[in-house]
């Protein structure tokens, strides 16, 4: 009995050996415990300076990195590109409220601790461009609300854990560049949110699971530079360029170029694929090709299985004693070695990791937000959208983080109170602007914003800026609406322009650019099919961009669909003080087509005159037809006079004292129609 209790103990610490050598950490305070993950994240303190144990409130800026929702619970912990040289601490497990955790573009070593399991609510993990070792823990399958885990380019080795196909939220799967070995777990296939799954640059082995295939969303898979074998499913081809399959060299399959067809020792259907449910077995490249595999033997298997019993306990008996002498001491000189960041020793170049170490996150993501806040989770949009609409707007914060290079600031076009704009270039190389949104910006009420989305995506006009797509954060508590790219800037820039030194548009290109506003604010006004007429209620030369054809596009078009009451309220300011704004507001507080109307009318006479700011000379000079009084010039009286007239007389209607002498839209594009037509 006593052998038999020993053996039991010894089993148990080699299994359980956390329960067994110690004790669950119990910060006395979150202050506390957040002063425990700085020691493990930065043990020199050169980073995380200002967090200190005397701080009395760590959601107002005394915690770098670290936003909390309304109850002071700590949501978000932001932190990449800071240059962080400890270990992932085993206390961030115990920050249940954590939705997003970004810690990439460091040089953190160490392991990925299991407790971070623990973190239930996370939605965004990123550990990617460090220097971890070990395996990925099994638990990882525990956090379900998991939609993005992001661990490549690391040293990660040990083989993909198939709990990871219980992560049934997750679209993006990025374990690219480490030293992961083994096979494919079949049940990555049964990830139906699944966008982009990258296990390139690693040392798998084995076939191809033809479960692969069966996302629906899957966009891209990269099992380039391993060395796994047998038949390309022919499933993946619908993949296009998204299947990546270079260098594995065992590999077949017809349609692949430029893969040979598969033998007929190498189409082995009765083979079970790794990890399927129809195995219960490791994959047959475990197995030697020289094994001598003897016919069945009763009273051989009999006694095989004896011998087998005994052999496995003496060598649980063995290790378990060498563990207990070994333990403290691997533990002691866990602690001691160092992993400096080496350059070499990682797949990015040194330019790489300098350009890595500028990078900032992007400016909104310290505001305070609701960790509770996934206005594109399933059950809310499932009422507002198609899956089709979904599966060609939704982007995924990979995405834009990488069109942005981070959020650098290098490609920050302009920034206000609540939002930023960053150029960006997608993977097929288009230009895009993304515009992110904080949270606290937006609506309150999720089904709400839901709509005000739906109203932006219904919007499709020549003269109409295009919203290429979004992408909602719960991690960073943001939205991000990303539309075309715009090279020419917006009208602002080509008013006020000084001699010599700016562009001086010409006067049939001013023309035309009245009447495409026209065209796109008509558009906006007016009903038709499942699209509801829609008031833009914040016009101006800004919201007007110039494309490289100068066509002008209208932009923020519903925009006030998604923000809050407050936020909207305060864009009016910077309108009013440029003269857009109708009269009438400051009494009704109403937006009607009326008061678009009133914009556009100033817009008319900024872009006559050149001038930012129209005074009561403009207005008087186009109301009686003094053409010297409103038209630009810069022109040198390179313009006709007939269409400045009647411009000038559109202008006036529409910036009429009282709305309801103003003229609808529809009568404005007749009267434009017979400008250009010279009658």
């Amino acid at each position: 009995m006593g052998y038999i209790s020993l053996f039991i103990f010894l089993s148990l610490v080699l299994t359980y050996p956390s329960y067994i050598f110690s004790s669950p950490i119990k910060p006395t305070s979150t202050v506390s415990l957040l002063m425990a993950i700085k020691a493990s994240l930065d043990p020199e303190n050169h980073v995380l300076s200002t967090w200190s144990p005397n701080a009395t409130e760590r959601c107002s800026g005394s915690f770098e990195g670290i936003a909390c929702n309304e109850l002071g619970q700590v949501v978000n912990i932001s932190l990449q590109g800071k240059g962080l040289k400890g270990q992932l601490p085993a206390e961030i497990g115990q920050l249940k409220s954590l939705s997003g955790l970004y810690l990439h573009f460091n040089q953190l070593h160490g392991v990925v601790p299991k407790e971070m399991a623990n973190l239930t609510q996370l939605s965004e993990l990123y550990l990617n461009v460090n220097n971890i070792t070990g395996h990925i823990p099994s638990d990882i399958g525990q956090m379900s609300n998991l939609q993005v885990l992001q661990l490549c380019y690391n040293k990660l080795t040990g083989s993909i854990p198939a709990q990871i196909g219980f992560l049934k939220k997750l679209n993006v799967l990025a374990l690219q560049d480490n030293e992961l070995t083994g096979a494919i777990p079949a049940n990555l296939g049964d990830l139906k949110m699944l966008k982009r799954l990258d296990l390139s640059f690693n040392h798998l082995f084995g076939s191809i699971p033809v479960t692969l295939a069966d996302p629906p969303l899957l966009q891209v898979l990269d099992i380039r530079n391993n060395t796994l074998s047998g038949n390309v499913p022919i499933a993946l081809k619908k993949l296009r360029e998204g299947f990546q399959y270079a260098n594995n060299r065992g590999l077949c399959g017809v349609g692949f170029v430029p893969l040979t067809i598969c033998s007929s020792s190498e189409l082995n259907l009765t083979k079970p694929e790794p990890f399927s449910p129809g195995s219960s077995h490791l994959p047959s490249k475990d197995i030697p090709e020289s094994a001598n595999i003897q016919p069945d033997d009763p009273n051989h298997s009999r006694k095989s299985r004896t011998a087998c019993i005994l052999v496995v306990i003496g060598i649980v008996c063995v290790l378990a004693v060498t563990g207990l002498f070994s333990f403290s001491w691997c533990r002691r000189r866990k602690q001691k070695i160092g992993s400096a960041y080496d350059a070499s020793d990682s797949r990015l170049s040194t330019d790489q990791v300098k350009e890595a170490r500028r990078r900032s996150a992007s400016p909104l993501i310290s505001l305070e937000y609701s960790q509770g806040w996934d206005p594109l989770a399933k059950d809310q949009r499932s009422s507002g959208f198609s899956q089709e609409v979904f599966e060609i707007l939704m982007f995924n914060l990979e995405e834009v983080e990488s069109a942005t290079q981070y959020f650098s600031e290098q490609n920050l076009l302009g920034k206000s109170s609540f939002s930023a704009i960053y150029k960006g270039m997608l993977r097929d190389e288009s230009a895009v602007a993304i515009k992110c949104i904080s949270k606290i910006s937006c609506k309150s009420d999720e089904s709400e914003f839901l709509k005000g989305l739906k109203v932006l995506t219904s919007l499709k006009h020549e003269n109409i800026l295009k919203l290429r797509g979004f992408c909602c954060s719960k991690g960073r508590g943001e939205c991000f609406l990303i539309y075309d790219y715009v090279p020419n800037g917006s009208l602002l820039q080509y008013l006020d322009v000084p001699d010599g030194r700016g562009t001086i548009l010409e006067w049939p290109l001013r023309v035309s650019i009245i009447i495409g506003i026209a065209k796109g604010i008509d558009y906006l006004h007016v009903s038709k099919g499942s699209k509801k007429a829609l008031v833009h209620q914040n016009i101006s030369a800004e919201k007007v961009l110039i494309d490289q054809r100068y066509k002008p596009l209208l932009s923020g078009s519903g925009l006030h669909k998604l923000l809050a009451d407050d936020i909207v309220f305060s864009r009016l300011k910077s309108s009013a003080a440029m003269g857009y704004l109708a009269p009438e507001y400051t009494t009704t507080g109403r937006f009607t087509e009326k008061s678009d109307i009133y914009a556009f009318g100033m817009i008319i006479l900024q872009i006559l005159s050149g001038n930012r700011k129209i005074t009561q000379l403009h207005h008087h000079g186009a109301e009686l037809g003094r053409l010297e009084d409103f038209v630009d010039v810069n022109l040198g009286g390179k313009f006709s006079a007939f269409e400045a007239a009647k411009l000038g007389k559109i202008a006036s209607l529409c910036t009429h004292e009282f709305a309801d002498q103003r003229p609808t839209m529809a009568i404005v594009m007749q009267e434009l129609n017979a400008i250009t037509h010279g009658s």
